[in-house]
């Protein structure tokens, strides 16, 4: 098979969760530092400036993501048509840098900083409700055996 079938192969018919890996973007210098990563996936609610292309130059925030088109739509960016509506610009991933982050989604921000977002204290609490019925029933088999006796 050619390089180019293999590769139209793998960003153009790619499942959902590969689609979703390829919306990653770069991330500004000051992000660099603070997280020690080089780029993330972009989420609604970014903070993002256009790069290359007709928009370049351009700061905004995302306002829609597109995994069907790889791409994002970014507030403020608009094209009009000839009868005088306006229509959202698509831009690639790759043509963005993100300078600032939605910091809504923790485990988003728990894996970015390293650390192990599984491990949470509500993980302790869901164990000790299950130790607490367990020694119930336990207590109430012995009851049953006495009683029994």
């Amino acid at each position: 098979m050619k390089p180019t079938k293999m590769r139209n192969k793998l960003i153009y018919h790619a499942t959902f969760h590969t689609r979703s890996k390829q919306l990653g973007s770069q991330l500004s210098e000051d992000l660099r530092k603070k997280y020690g990563k080089k780029s993330v996936r972009v989420i609604e609610g970014d903070s993002i400036k256009i790069v290359r292309g007709e928009f370049k130059g351009v700061d905004g925030k995302i306002s829609k993501v597109s995994t069907k088109k790889s791409s994002v739509a970014v507030e403020g960016v608009k094209k009009e048509k000839t009868k005088g509506d306006k229509f959202d610009v698509y831009i690639h991933t790759s043509n963005l840098l993100v300078t600032g982050l939605n910091t809504e989604d923790k485990w988003r921000i728990a894996k970015l900083e390293g650390k192990k977002p599984s491990e949470k204290p509500t993980v302790t609490e869901k164990t000790t409700k299950k130790e607490n019925p367990t020694k119930e029933t336990k207590v109430t088999k012995t009851r049953k055996k006495e009683v029994e006796k």
